[in-house]
């Protein structure tokens, strides 16, 4: 009665067995990596571009440089602006100056007058005259610190205005030079050193193959097991019928079914409508763009 049992268990642990290999992946796709086509942020020559097909680039990497002598020309007849704005710039103290001490001198000789008056030892016309005086000063005064006011706000904004014009050249300055925004591998060289480039002509095209993602079909039926962040294996196919197994997370399911594509085949038939959906991967540089893989949600 044992060796009954233990056979039967025996058997049911292979036809577990034969049904794992024979069901060992639930989807199927080809592997993709994002790649992003970099293009000229300004127009001029090229003086330099030291990359070619094949080559890995790091992400700011300087790779190129577009021609920046007007440019560079530009900024220092702006910054000669500047300066002649600065020289030009009142210094209201001093501009103020002689009438502040007019101002202190005519009230010195009203007390004086004052006390001239006082002891009538002097007419009050006299007195009447340097306050008026005093006065007719005090708005000369107020009147040259307007003016002088109005000329230093006017200069500052003309300095502001050379400023800003000085950041949009830097900035110029900094769209001249070619740089790779992400690590990766060069796909595509579209230009090449000596030519004319105008803002958004393409440049080259680099690729991301160490963050890389599979991208696969799924029925309707297995899109109910499936959700983002969820952890999964999946398997780069190695040839003679062998896989190497990679650690994978669903980031991306779309929302709209699609017919299967022909170049993809799943459990269902073709006539089934599917959803595709992106397992990111973590490449160790084995995964290939356009290699089928395999994945396994359990």
């Amino acid at each position: 009665m044992k060796k009954i049992a233990l056979t039967a268990i025996v058997f049911a642990t292979i036809l577990a067995s034969c049904s794992r290999n024979n069901n060992k992946f639930d989807a199927t796709g080809t592997f993709e990596a994002t790649e992003i086509i970099v293009s000229a942020e300004n127009t001029g020559k090229i003086l330099s571009l030291t990359i070619e097909e094949g080559d890995n680039v790091q992400s700011g990497q300087q790779i190129g440089l577009i021609d920046t002598v007007q440019l560079y020309l530009q900024k220092m007849q702006l910054m000669k602006n500047a300066q002649s704005i600065d020289i030009n710039r009142p210094d209201i103290l001093k501009q103020i100056a002689s009438l502040n001490n007019q101002i202190a001198q005519a009230k010195k000789d009203k007390q004086r007058f004052e006390n001239l008056v006082s002891a009538n030892a002097a007419n009050k016309k006299d007195l009447d005259d340097i306050t008026s005086k005093i006065k007719i000063l005090t708005s000369q005064k107020e009147a040259m610190n307007s003016t002088l006011e109005k000329s230093n706000r006017s200069l500052q904004a003309q300095a502001s205005g050379v400023e800003t014009q000085v950041l949009m050249i830097d900035d110029k300055l900094s769209k001249s030079r070619i740089s790779s925004p992400i690590n990766g591998v060069v796909l595509t060289k579209y230009s090449n050193e000596g030519e004319f480039v105008t803002t958004g002509k393409p440049i080259f095209k680099v690729a991301d193959i160490n963050n890389i993602y599979l991208r696969a079909y799924v029925t309707t039926e297995q899109l109910t097991n499936i959700k983002i962040g969820q952890k999964v294996k999946v398997f780069a196919y190695k040839g003679a019928k062998d896989y190497k197994e990679y650690a994978g997370v669903i980031t991306w399911i779309a929302s709209q079914a699609e017919f299967t594509p022909k170049t993809i085949q799943t459990k269902d038939e073709r006539e089934n409508l599917v959803y595709a959906i992106k397992i990111s991967v973590k490449n160790d540089g084995f995964i290939k763009r356009g290699m089928y893989g395999e994945v396994s949600f359990h």
